[in-house]
Formats: structure tokens, C-alpha cells, sequence
């Protein structure tokens, strides 16, 4: 009887690990939350106000950059723009929206000819973005942050 009980105070001891809880440091569970985000996804895209009534993530992305390209183009045909020979070509613009929905182009960039042919191109692009409306900057995790997209613009003068 004396080893039964001796036999089941060991057991007893040694089985206390298994009570035990691993306890994981704020470090090591804000890095496996880190590994499980999709970084290169938002959950809203930067948007007008004239984009609210769109419904759809994709829709209002749609607007957004739709909204964009049409002020371009109002913009730049304001512009006597004179060409020696035709101009057809897809501009393409690098743009990052901050955190508080700044606006930045980050770069421009074109055909030789299309530079040739109108050689202030870069200055008029960032001037017609100068009287933008407010923008509401990308949504992820119900934070503001910063996006970075390319926005293609299509010039055709003959």
C-alpha cells in the first residue's frame, strides 16, 4: 500500500506540468498577427467623396481612379498643347495617398517621343492635380494608411 501511494505522489508531482500555461510575450503574438496580414491588400482604397454612394470595394476603387483620370484630362485639354507629330501614348503615373490622404506623385513616366513632343508633360500632369478634392486616405484594420498605386492616362493628340 505504501508503494501505491508513494507510486501516485510521483505521478502527481511529475503531472503538474501539464497544468502548467505557456505564457506568449505581447512580442511574439504581435509578430504571428503581422505574419496572418495581407499587406498588399486594403480594405477600403482611397476614395471622394463623390465615390460614398458606390457601393462595393472594388466600385469605389473604380471611382476613385476614374474621378482622377477625368481631372487629368479636363485639365489638360484646358492646354493649347501643339504637336509637331502625333502623340499616342500611355502615361504612367506612380501615386501614393499618406495617412491623412495627401496626394504625391512619385513618378512619370512615358515614351522619348511623347517628351520630345510636348517637353513640359511632367509639370503640366502635376498641375492638374493641384485643385484635387478632399481625399479620404485607404482603410486597413479601421487604420488610415498610406497607398501607392499607378494610375494609367491615355493621350492622344494629332
Amino acid at each position: 500500500m505504501k508503494h501505491l501511494l508513494l507510486v501516485f505522489c510521483v505521478v502527481l508531482l511529475t503531472s503538474c506540468n501539464y497544468f502548467e500555461q505557456k505564457k506568449i510575450s505581447s512580442d511574439e503574438l504581435l509578430e504571428e498577427e503581422l505574419q496572418t496580414f495581407n499587406w498588399k491588400d486594403v480594405d477600403e482604397y482611397p476614395t471622394f467623396a463623390s465615390c460614398d454612394s458606390s457601393s462595393g470595394k472594388y466600385v469605389k476603387k473604380q471611382c476613385f481612379e476614374q474621378t482622377l483620370q477625368n481631372i487629368v484630362a479636363t485639365q489638360l485639354s484646358k492646354q493649347h498643347i501643339i504637336v509637331s507629330q502625333d502623340v499616342s501614348d500611355t502615361i504612367l503615373l506612380k501615386i501614393t495617398i499618406d495617412n491623412k490622404g495627401q496626394f504625391t506623385i512619385d513618378d512619370i513616366s512615358y515614351k522619348p517621343l511623347t517628351g520630345q513632343q510636348i517637353p513640359k508633360l511632367d509639370s503640366l500632369l502635376r498641375h492638374s492635380f493641384d485643385s484635387l478634392p478632399k481625399i479620404y486616405p485607404a482603410i486597413k484594420r479601421s487604420q488610415q494608411v498610406a497607398t501607392q498605386f499607378s494610375l494609367p492616362i491615355v493621350v492622344n493628340i494629332q
